[in-house]
């Protein structure tokens, strides 16, 4: 599974090759002046020991050669640190892009059942964590393979004998660091399972705190959140206490291999088979070989992180997208607004069924007014009519076109959508207005204002439509937001419409103006109201009543009064006193 992992996140890198192949010369270069250094200063200390006395001249010409070799070394080491921060920075770039590209052509269903702090989680800290693994992954990884290769020919120049003692070490320590590796694995898993749970609960608290301290749930909110945040703790604790037991053993494995190298060594010396000058540079050339792999074990935690992080990217990517426009799909323009359901049948859970051979026929023009109890099915209609959930059997027709034979883009265009939760994004009034028809006048947006009853209250601003709403509309009351959110979708003036407890946050007074204005935009115009206020829909043609996903009563407001059914009741429950 990791390797697969790794492959997916490598595969990011093709298209930036030169930079790769740029980050692996630097390597070589870096790694060749740190190979160099050490045979000179052996054959530095056999010159100096020959002769009996120190020669300074030759001891400062060597020291002049290292300087000037470790110098340009270092400037290769710059350029590979450059080179793999560019890397990876715009790896993850694009990782990000596409991640974002995908969660916009993923189905409703994906955001009703996935938290939403730990959708966020995965572009920050999921994509923080490849980062820094992949920046220090790669100049390691790198680095490593050109100092092995590089130190085992020197070492081998120098003895083939202690080489064999110094390779028997490597396996050991690759497979303590695996066997650690693999041990630790799922409680980075864990790790990054409990920071999406910690920012989903987070963002949860901070959007609700109006509703925290009305209901005094602070001490409560803080108790919830010590837990998620100390499960957080012991998690990441294990994960690194695990993680970091890599280094530790094999630098142990590393010191008992250079003790018996210095043992093996000193005898090569006696029996005359070496130099002095060659222990010393094959040391160095053994603790250079050795350093790879303590500095793949030391970001080893780094790395398991990343990967951990990435598979819940991954999994993300591959769920499956919203099922794509058939090649065929028509794009509808100028929708006459004739809408049939028939024999519908859907259900969010296959085990429960909501809604069972459903039948509707609506009329051009036709405002149709659907009421019921909370999880009739009302909102679930308007899903349907505007895809945002495929059926599981039937069909839904516009103007004699299943929906499904309609393009998305034209078919919701086709609709203009008033919510009972509004959604402003930080910008002026003026492109929250626009929203839908970014090209709009000046003009157009004042008349539409105007008609959605929000002009006064945006010209009471302090800078009227150029007033810059922020963090979702905090520094608007919830009736002018709603306000704002009917002027979107008046200026858009689509042919049909669906508003959904639209004046639900408003008061009787705006209310009134804008069922006004309402009965002036629906005209010739096909629209479903979903109303809990049956003061609203008084003037509908049609008023239909659901309850467990199916019609039960439809009439207009006085005949279904007269038929003295369940519409009655629930009328007389808002208006007569008990």
């Amino acid at each position: 599974m990791n390797k697969d992992i790794l492959k997916r996140i490598l595969k990011y890198t093709e298209k930036y090759k030169a930079h790769v192949f740029g980050s692996f010369i630097a390597a070589i270069l870096s790694v060749t002046s740190s190979l160099i250094g050490p045979i000179l200063i052996g054959k530095s200390i056999d010159h100096m020991i020959g002769i009996g006395a120190v020669d300074f001249r030759s001891l400062f010409k060597t020291l002049i050669i290292l300087a000037l070799i470790y110098a340009i070394g270092n400037l290769f080491v710059w350029l590979l640190t450059y080179l793999t921060n560019w890397i990876s920075y715009q790896t993850v770039n694009d990782m990000r892009h596409q991640l974002f590209d995908k969660i916009s052509t993923l189905p409703l269903k994906f955001y009703d059942t996935h938290p939403h702090g730990d959708t966020i989680s995965h572009f920050i800290n999921d994509i923080d964590a490849i980062s820094d693994g992949m920046l220090h992954g790669i100049s390691t990884l790198l680095t490593a393979v050109v100092t092995i290769v590089g130190a085992i020919g020197f070492m081998l120049y120098i003895s083939p004998i202690m080489t064999i003692v110094v390779l028997f070490s490597a396996p050991a320590s690759f497979l303590m660091a695996r066997f650690i590796a693999n041990r630790s694995q799922q409680m980075f898993k864990a790790q990054a399972r409990n920071l999406g749970k910690l920012n989903d609960y987070v963002e949860e608290i901070i959007s609700g705190q109006k509703v925290v301290k009305a209901f005094n749930y602070e001490d409560r909110s803080f108790k919830e959140f010590k837990k998620i945040n100390n499960t957080l703790h012991s998690s990441g604790l294990k994960s690194q206490f695990y993680g970091s037991l890599s280094g530790p053993t094999t630098r142990l494995i590393n010191n008992i291999t250079y003790s018996t190298i210095g043992v093996i060594g000193s005898t090569l010396v006696i029996l005359g088979k070496i130099t002095v000058g060659d222990i010393s540079s094959f040391l160095i050339y053994s603790n250079l070989f050795a350093k790879p792999f303590n500095d793949i074990t030391g970001i080893l935690t780094q790395i398991q992180s990343a990967i951990a992080s990435a598979q819940r990217i991954f999994y993300i990517i591959d769920m499956p997208s919203e099922r794509p426009d058939a090649k065929d799909a028509i794009n509808i323009k100028h929708s006459q607004g004739k809408i049939n359901f028939n024999n519908v049948t859907f259900s969010y859970n296959p085990q429960r069924p909501l809604i069972t051979d459903f039948n509707l026929n609506v009329r051009s023009g036709t405002r149709i007014a659907i009421v019921g109890k909370t999880g009739a099915g009302k909102t679930t209609l308007v899903n349907l009519l505007m895809r945002f959930y495929d059926i599981d059997n039937g069909s839904i027709s516009i103007d004699g076109i299943d929906i499904r034979n309609i393009t998305r883009d034209s078919l919701r265009s086709s609709f203009g959508m008033v919510l009972q939760d509004t959604w402003l994004f930080s910008g002026t009034i003026r492109d929250n207005i626009s929203y839908g028809n970014p090209n709009a006048t000046d003009k157009e947006i004042i008349t539409a204002s105007k008609s959605a009853a929000a002009h006064n209250f945006i010209k009471s601003l302090p800078n009227g439509y150029n007033t810059l709403i922020s963090d979702a509309g905090g520094n608007l009351s919830q009736g002018q937001k709603q306000l704002l959110t009917i002027a979107r979708v008046m200026l858009v003036d689509p042919p049909m419409l669906i508003l959904d407890e639209a004046t639900s946050n408003i008061d009787t007074r705006t209310e009134i103006h804008i069922q006004k204005a309402f009965l002036k935009m629906v005209e010739g115009r096909t629209s479903f109201v979903i109303a809990h206020r049956l003061s609203t829909i008084r003037e509908a043609d049609l008023i239909l009543v659901m309850d467990n996903g199916n019609i039960v009563e439809s009439g207009t407001h006085n005949q279904l009064l007269k038929n003295g059914g369940y519409y009655e009741r629930l009328y007389n429950s808002q208006f007569i006193p008990a």
